[in-house]
């Protein structure tokens, strides 16, 4: 099964729950997880992808 593209203002949201201390850590970890952070961390980390529209390579 495909998952959805990373939706930034959905992982920012919740971000601010776990501020609020309204969702404990692990779930917030959960969520982000399944909301796609790696995938907005891969192409914020590597500059060529902002042009190229290339990632990292999976790391070993």
């Amino acid at each position: 099964m495909d998952r959805p593209p990373a939706d930034p203002a959905k992982l920012l949201a919740i971000w601010m729950e776990w501020e609020k201390g309204d969702t404990t850590p692990g779930r917030v970890m959960a969520d982000l997880k399944i909301a796609g952070l790696r995938e907005v961390l891969e192409h914020l980390a590597n500059p060529a992808s902002a042009t190229t529209g290339t990632t990292l390579p999976p790391s070993t």
